[in-house]
């Protein structure tokens, strides 16, 4: 009878190509838990100190110092390889470091951050749906949120849009300020040829009959380039100036 689910190993071979290893070292890379976030958009937490912070030297270093509850992701404390992805908050409270993941043309790197930073992170809005007590807002990083509302069918209160950008506190996930999509607000590509870059929304088409994940966007950086990406590559930041930090850490490999 042949094998039946997932394997719980993973060759470095097929690894993403954006994690800092080396390809031909060895045969065997670390494999992610289940989580929020799928294998292409995520940094294993073991791989993230051995290999890009270098806090550990060897996968049972970084096991062991994630199993003293020594490092937070959101303001949680992981017991595994979680898979820590887009805008996931990676607090050290030990070596007194603490990072954000963000998108880079390499495809996701840190960026290093203050203690005071650390108490909120920033969240998409992928979806809404009606529940009996309100409205529920589906996060990108697989949380929803709930907002209640008098009238769930008519909700008056209720002025998130899908694909705003909501400021929240954690690890409560308080609502603290909401990033509307709309041009002339900053964003930064997440995916696609031109993922890392950031600037100013200059165009958003006007979609009719398709989708409007798929809908294109213009967004010129600080030298006046102009790239063109698909709605759901587009992150907002900010409106005159951006809320997160986006300056990387180099990987030690």
């Amino acid at each position: 009878m042949g094998r039946k689910g997932k394997t719980a190993r993973l060759k470095r071979k097929p690894a993403p190509r954006f994690w800092p290893i080396h390809r031909k070292e060895d045969l065997w890379v670390v494999k992610p838990s289940a989580g929020p976030h799928g294998l292409e958009n995520c940094l294993p937490l073991s791989l993230v100190l051995r290999d890009i912070l270098g806090i550990a030297e060897t996968r049972r270093e970084a096991q062991i110092e994630i199993h003293q509850r020594k490092v937070l992701v959101d303001g949680h404390v992981q017991k595994d390889d979680f898979p820590v992805g887009l805008m996931d908050v990676i607090s050290i409270a030990d070596a007194d470091k603490y990072y954000r993941v963000i998108p880079s043309h390499k495809g996701l790197s840190l960026s290093p951050i203050s203690k005071e930073e650390t108490r909120f992170k920033f969240c998409r809005v992928e979806n809404k749906t009606t529940v009996p007590e309100g409205m529920q807002l589906n996060l990108h990083d697989g949380s929803n949120l709930l907002i209640k509302v008098a009238d769930p069918k008519n909700p008056k209160e209720e002025t998130y849009n899908t694909f705003d950008v909501l400021k929240v506190s954690l690890p409560s996930k308080e609502i603290a300020e909401c990033v509307p999509l709309k041009e002339g607000n900053l964003a930064v590509i997440t995916g696609g040829k031109n993922i890392g870059v950031k600037g100013k929304i200059v165009e958003i088409e006007k979609t009719v009959a398709k989708k409007r994940k798929n809908a294109l966007v213009v967004v010129e950086d600080e030298k006046g380039r102009r790239f063109q990406t698909i709605l759901d590559f587009v992150f907002s930041l900010g409106q005159n100036q951006p809320l997160a930090s986006t300056e990387e850490v180099a990987a030690v490999v």
